[in-house]
């Protein structure tokens, strides 16, 4: 039995407009950021809202669903797996980014 032990859900606001890319072959691929937040006290007992942002990207039948109803500032919750890319800068620097690969992408209301 084959079990998928990275799993991602996460419920936040679209951060931009989508952007799709379609290729010659017939795929899509669908990238937006989500932004994520939690509020926290900090030591002098004040309350401080931090938002983390995470790179979404979806593919062919999910990136349809994206492209039509992913906009700035709706709330989304999407389910997926994150990936991990790696690559080369112009300098030479090794960098990496860190994405979700969404499996399913619902409206919040």
């Amino acid at each position: 039995m084959k079990t998928n032990l990275n799993k991602v859900e996460l419920i936040g606001f679209a951060g931009m407009d989508i952007k799709i890319q379609e290729f010659k072959k017939g795929s899509k691929v669908a990238r937006f950021s989500l932004g994520t937040s939690e509020g926290f006290k900090n030591k002098l007992g004040e309350w401080v809202n931090a938002t983390a942002w995470h790179r979404i990207v979806l593919w062919n039948e999910n990136a349809d669903k994206a492209e039509k109803a992913v906009k700035r500032g709706l709330p989304i919750s999407i389910t997926g797996r994150l990936c991990y890319r790696f690559y080369e800068s112009q300098n030479g620097e090794k960098r990496m980014i860190v994405e979700i690969l969404a499996d399913n992408l619902e409206m919040v209301a």
